[in-house]
């Protein structure tokens, strides 16, 4: 059966780690996974409601998350409870796994919120990824991980058309 299958549904733990250690832990439901791209839907995970200043995460959210075996990056869709687009939160992540009915994820500190509207592209966290030490620890990971949030501010950056949709970058 596979996780587009209708007949049931499939689902997943979502493992955030950083630093080792696991951050988040939340159930999700399977949407798809071809292989590379491994797509889940989940209800906002966190206690409570967080209010970044730009964009409010509260009880009723939904997530429609993309992540990659290949990518250093997920891409998460929000949407209000009524299905309202409040935007995309990328994580700089090394790439996912999933092993058997974990998908886990090393958070690498880096993000960026591209508003629904896509006005607003915003790096966040770059202090917490300075203060990791992930540059003296894996230099390889470090570069790959700035590697990541360069393309994903600069797809954000370019409007997208019909014809080449650059936002967001899930396919």
């Amino acid at each position: 059966m596979s996780a587009n299958s209708p007949e049931s549904v499939q689902r997943v733990d979502v493992v955030l780690l950083k630093a080792g250690r696991t951050k988040i832990r939340y159930e999700a439901e399977l949407l798809a996974d071809d292989g590379t791209r491994i797509t889940v839907r989940a209800p906002w995970a966190g206690e409570g409601v967080r209010d970044f200043g730009f964009v409010r995460f509260e009880r009723g959210d939904v997530f429609t998350e993309y992540y990659w075996r290949d990518r250093w990056y997920a891409v998460k869709e929000v949407r209000s409870s009524d299905g309202t687009l409040k935007g995309w939160y990328c994580d700089i992540t090394r790439p996912a796994a999933l092993n058997g009915a974990e998908l886990v994820v090393e958070d690498l500190d880096l993000d960026l919120w591209v508003s629904a509207d896509g006005t607003d592209v915003l790096r966040l966290d770059e202090d917490e990824f300075e203060e990791s030490g992930l540059r003296e620890r894996d230099p390889e990971a470090a570069s790959a991980a700035l590697a990541a949030l360069d393309e994903l501010e600069a797809l954000a950056a370019h409007p997208a058309s019909a014809d080449a949709p650059l936002w967001p970058p899930i396919s």
